[in-house]
C-alpha cells in the first residue's frame, strides 16, 4: 500500500475517535437552555470529523486517481524531498501555540506568518511583514469585535 493510504487509515482512524467524542461525549454537560440552541459546541468537531472521513475514505478507495498514474512517494528516497522545510515549520508551529497566551495574538500571529514565509522561500520582505501585520490585524478584528470573542491582543505586561 502506498505512503498516502498509510496515512489515510492513520487519518481514518484519528477522525472516527475524533467523531466519537464530537457526537457521543461533547454535549454531556451542557447547560438546559444550551440544548436548545441551533449550534451546539459540537457542532464544527462533528463537521470537521465527517469531512475528515469522507476524505479519508476517498484517499483510502482511490477514487480521487481515477485513470491517471499517480507517482507515489517513495519512502527510500525521503532525503530528496524539503523534509527540513517542513519540520522546521512543525516546530514553528508548536512555539506558536506556545506563546499565543503569554506574548499576546498580534505579535505571536504575525511574527509566526513573518518566520512562516520565510521558511517556506519568501525571500521580500516588502511583501511578507505588511501582509502578515494586515492579515493579523484583520483575523484579531474579526474575532475580537464581529464574533465577541476575546483574545488577549498584546502581552499581559503591555495592558493586554
Amino acid at each position: 500500500m502506498a505512503l498516502d493510504r498509510w496515512i489515510a487509515l492513520i487519518l481514518l482512524g484519528f477522525c472516527l475517535i475524533y467523531g466519537y467524542a464530537a457526537w457521543f461525549t461533547m454535549d454531556v454537560g451542557l447547560a438546559p437552555f444550551m440544548k436548545r440552541n441551533p449550534i451546539w459546541p459540537s457542532t464544527f468537531p462533528k463537521i470537521l470529523s465527517v469531512l475528515g472521513i469522507i476524505t479519508s475514505l476517498i484517499i483510502l478507495l482511490a477514487v480521487e486517481k481515477g485513470e491517471q498514474k499517480v507517482s507515489d512517494i517513495d519512502y527510500r528516497r525521503l532525503h530528496e524531498y524539503k523534509l527540513g522545510q517542513a519540520i522546521l515549520l512543525l516546530c514553528l508551529m508548536v512555539v506558536y501555540a506556545m506563546c499565543l497566551r503569554p506574548v499576546g495574538f498580534i505579535f505571536s500571529t504575525s511574527t509566526f506568518l513573518i518566520f512562516g514565509s520565510i521558511i517556506l522561500g519568501e525571500r521580500k520582505w516588502y511583501f511578507v511583514v505588511p501582509i502578515a501585520l494586515i492579515a493579523t490585524l484583520f483575523v484579531w478584528y474579526l474575532v475580537q469585535e464581529v464574533l465577541g470573542i476575546y483574545m488577549r491582543p498584546f502581552p499581559g505586561w503591555l495592558g493586554g
